[in-house]
């Protein structure tokens, strides 16, 4: 499975939206410019967030995007989901029926093996990442990232919100 790096800038932006203070934006320039992507492509995947009401959006000079819930209350698969769809993951397009030794007119009553394991597995995926918040996130990041830069990164996204 391989997921559009959409997805990818959705989580790193919506981890630098966590951040932000109480009532303060961060424009798509200035959270394309932190993470070197172009900026017309990065607003596709805000405008996802923004549809799935993950982010609140606001126009003007200090406009921008900020969370439209507590970074405890979003998770990992909401984000991925507003990208991506909720659509499966693997799509059975029952080639068994093709099988050449069938008898004529023989129909299974329910789901072959291959479609149950891999709806099993994308069951277990999607659940990994509901238990994930992004709250979680932000914590590792603390964590991982030396202090330093930690300061310096959170400095640079004060000076740009609106």
């Amino acid at each position: 499975m391989i997921l559009k790096s959409q997805v990818e800038w959705a989580l790193h932006c919506c981890a630098m939206l966590a951040g932000l203070p109480e009532g303060r934006y961060l424009s798509t320039k200035a959270l394309a410019e932190f993470h070197g992507l172009p900026k017309e492509y990065l607003s596709k995947a805000l405008q996802s967030l923004s549809q799935a009401g993950l982010v609140h959006t606001t126009l003007g000079p200090s406009g921008g995007y900020r969370l439209a819930r507590t970074p405890a209350e979003l998770t990992f698969l909401d984000i991925v989901e507003a990208v991506e769809g909720k659509a499966r993951t693997f799509v059975c397009s029952n080639i068994r029926a093709n099988n050449p030794c069938r008898p004529q007119g023989y129909c299974e009553s329910g789901p072959c093996a291959v479609s149950r394991i891999m709806w099993e597995a994308d069951e277990a995926w999607r659940a990994k990442l509901r238990g994930v918040r992004l709250s979680d996130l932000t914590e590792a990041l603390a964590q991982e990232i030396p202090a330093e830069l930690w300061k310096n990164s959170f400095e640079w996204v004060l000076e740009r919100a609106g």
